[in-house]
């Protein structure tokens, strides 16, 4: 057996050391619990009133609510557009804000490294010095001084003990930012995916539109050769003339706005996939390219608040809070420091290693704030402040999540009834505008009732157009308002890594 002096440095660091951890079993401060969902959630429906369990059939096709059943991590393959998964894919890859989300997070995690190095263990330094130096005739009692060397080789080592958690609190605010910016990395990939998808589908609703546009004005175009060849004549007045002219010149003035909107989308698309709008190269999408899916998975309530990112994401803010409330409590107690150093200091090379050298030093220190006034207690104040506040816009995140769902949900219902009138309506604009036209041609009707026609029918194409991509648009906002199925992209990864060995 040892027995260490009791003046040596090891015995006396081990004293201070345990001294210390005896007092570090506690945290300042409030221990953060993920918050309950509303009491609401916990129920099968978003909405006050039952959803019906499909939507009504539209076109021969009806939208089924699978409620309980989990999202895809791919949900937009389930539009079955392979030019859309390509772009997507690529767009993942190459767009400027996922890669800022990315760099934000590695930017966290880097720092919450930092920190920990620095908050849990000690601090340790090498010190080597040499110098040439003059000593005076007064401090040494040689005449005319003296001139020596001076060599110093020194381990420092200095740490302060976490008794009151301000250091644990620290790294714990650190994780949570670490968390939030995770979550903020899925809540950019499902902004993306989502704009990708719903700019896709209004390019096809402009293209559409567009389409359409044209085709009434040819047969408008038709209808005025025929109606300028009658006033030729002398059949008709010039007034019907006049009138028609008119009336394919408000319909061609309506063409630039579609292609300007076309074109602004078109650009959209591009940025959004990471590219310069003059790049060359981008898919065009047409409604008849997209699939509607039929299937609607739709999470519980009770699992949306686990499932949104930008839930997820608050929460993590409103750890972040939490912990600066410990910190700021923590640092109203005493702080415990020990510091050391062990070295040698000689005026010769040959002596720095003799035992005649050797220096060391322990000290232990202990600060307390006595007086500030009332700055720490104010500080204390402001992060229970922040607190409150970041849990109240934790609050207003997963109320407006919920009105995202419960819109979505009664957005689809409406969209297939709406698509169902509007077929109806095109189809009557339709014989009604073919019935028009023959009676024009007999002199049975008014050319006012055949502009009347036209106007009609032209107004039925486009909402026709309009009310078939609200569907594909308000289906891709609910796997939006949903949360996109990021949860599943890990295990997808892992089953296509298993797929390509």
């Amino acid at each position: 057996m040892v027995i260490e002096k009791m003046g040596s440095p090891r015995t006396a660091f081990l004293a201070c050391a345990a001294l210390t951890l005896l007092l570090s079993g506690c945290a300042a401060g409030p221990d953060f619990k993920s918050p309950d969902g509303p009491p609401a959630a916990r129920g099968n429906s978003y909405t006050p009133g039952e959803l019906p369990k499909q939507t009504a059939a539209a076109e021969g096709s009806a939208q089924r609510f699978a409620f309980g059943q989990d999202i895809p991590a791919q949900w937009w393959t389930l539009f079955h557009s392979e030019a859309l998964d390509r772009l997507i894919r690529n767009a993942l890859r190459q767009n400027p804000t996922m890669a800022a989300a990315q760099a934000a997070l590695r930017q966290a995690q880097e720092n919450l490294d930092a920190q920990s190095g620095s908050l849990l263990y000690p601090a340790v330094g090498v010190q080597l010095s040499a110098g040439r130096e003059h000593a005076s005739a007064v401090s040494t009692g040689v005449p005319g001084g003296s001139v020596f060397n001076l060599l110093n080789a020194a381990v420092n080592v200095s740490y302060t003990f976490d008794v009151f958690g301000a250091s644990r609190r620290t790294l714990e605010g650190l994780q949570a930012a670490v968390d939030y910016q995770g979550f903020q990395v899925e809540a950019s990939y499902l902004a993306l995916t989502g704009n990708l998808v719903t700019t896709a589908i209004r390019e096809a609703s402009l293209r559409a539109q567009l389409q359409a546009t044209h085709e009434v004005l040819g047969a408008q175009e038709q209808q005025l050769a025929v109606i300028e060849q009658q006033f030729a004549l002398g059949a008709i007045p010039r007034a019907v003339l006049l009138s028609q002219r008119n009336q394919v010149a408000l319909t061609r003035a309506g063409v630039p706005a579609l292609e300007k909107a076309l074109a602004q989308t078109r650009h959209q698309l591009s940025v959004y996939a990471g590219r310069l709008p003059s790049e060359q190269g981008l898919p065009e999408f047409a409604l008849e390219s997209l699939q509607l899916p039929q299937d609607l998975p739709v999470s519980l309530p009770s699992a949306l608040a686990r499932q949104r990112p930008d839930i997820r994401a608050s929460e993590a803010l409103l750890h972040e809070a939490s912990a600066q409330v410990g910190v700021a409590t923590a640092n109203q107690y005493p702080q415990i420091t020990l510091s050391g150093s062990y070295g040698s200091a000689a005026t010769k090379l040959g002596d720095v290693f003799s035992g005649g050298a050797v220096f060391w030093n322990l000290a232990a220190g202990l600060s307390q704030p006595i007086f500030d006034g009332g700055a720490l207690s104010a500080r204390r104040r402001a992060a229970i402040a922040a607190f409150d506040q970041a849990e109240a816009q934790y609050r207003a995140t997963v109320l407006t999540a919920f009105q995202n769902v419960a819109d979505s949900l009664r957005a689809l219902d409406a969209d297939a009834a709406t698509l169902q009138a509007q077929l109806a309506v095109e189809a009557v604009a339709s014989e009604q505008l073919k019935l028009v036209t023959q009676q024009y041609r007999l002199g049975a009707v008014s050319q006012l009732a055949l502009l009347d026609a036209e106007r009609s029918y032209q107004q039925a194409r486009i909402g026709l157009v309009q009310a078939r991509a609200a569907r594909y648009a308000d289906t891709a906002a609910l796997f939006q308002a949903l949360g996109g199925g990021w949860w599943n992209r890990q295990a997808l990864a892992e089953a296509d890594s298993n797929t390509s060995h």
